[in-house]
């Protein structure tokens, strides 16, 4: 088997409920959706990057492992693209005792599913209709498989938690549907933290929108965090 990585590097975790942390990223090339936000267009094709063998990346990776990385996380583009390849570069790293993370839309419950027990800290990330994350035709069935993967997630009783990404665009009456319909699944107690993550250098939201957003959630879950992309601060990749 073969796996197309776009890049490898350790850097700061600037986003989520772990953001601070040393961490290995493992960047996967390949994303079939077209958020208007999104930081990491080069990786999104497919063609992107470089292939290799499974045995390759695995020793890629340990080669770019330095000491004290308190995990490794799997990114993109979307993970789940190649999903069999991250499956098997997450056990490598599950076998040395390091904590795997997995970011992603979460798109396909298959796909998902397969991936799931090599994983041992998953961001739900659900989109808003307005990111531009698929044309409106699609986005309920789409929607509707990150739903079934927050399900499974909690099930397995992974470290879960959801990041919402949030612009000026954002309709507050739609954000609200999709919290409620989030937390019809799951209820305070099966996550491990919700993110509101305003976007950066584009579309910014205001505060008076971030924080009518964050009194959306916190009915459902008091624990709700604002949370900026840390790593754009510090000028970290």
């Amino acid at each position: 088997m073969k796996v197309r990585l776009f890049e490898i590097f350790t850097s700061v975790e600037g986003e989520g409920i772990l953001y601070g942390t040393k961490t290995l990223f493992v960047r996967l090339a390949g994303c079939p959706f077209t958020c208007f936000y999104c930081d990491t267009k080069e990786s999104l094709p497919l063609d992107s990057g470089t292939e290799y063998s499974i045995d390759d990346a695995n020793q890629l990776i340990d080669s770019n492992l330095k000491n004290q990385t308190y995990k490794v996380n799997f990114t993109g583009g979307d993970p789940l693209i190649q999903h069999e390849a991250v499956a098997l570069l997450a056990k490598h790293i599950q076998d040395k005792k390091i904590p795997t993370y997995l970011e992603s839309s979460c798109f396909d419950i298959d796909r998902f599913n397969h991936v799931l027990p090599f994983i041992d800290i998953v961001k739900i990330e659900f989109k808003t209709k307005d990111s531009d994350f698929v044309d409106s035709k699609h986005y309920e069935k789409l929607i509707g498989h990150t739903m079934k993967c927050l399900e499974s997630s909690v099930k397995s009783k992974k470290t879960t938690y959801i990041k919402v990404v949030v612009s000026s665009k954002t309709q507050p009456n739609e954000f609200a549907n999709l919290v409620k319909e989030i937390f019809n699944i799951v209820s305070k107690d099966d996550i491990d933290g919700f993110i509101i993550q305003p976007t950066y250098g584009i579309s910014e939201p205001s505060l008076d929108l971030l924080l009518e957003l964050y009194d959306l959630v916190y009915p459902h879950y008091i624990d709700v965090k604002v949370v900026p992309q840390l790593h754009k601060f510090i000028g970290a990749p």
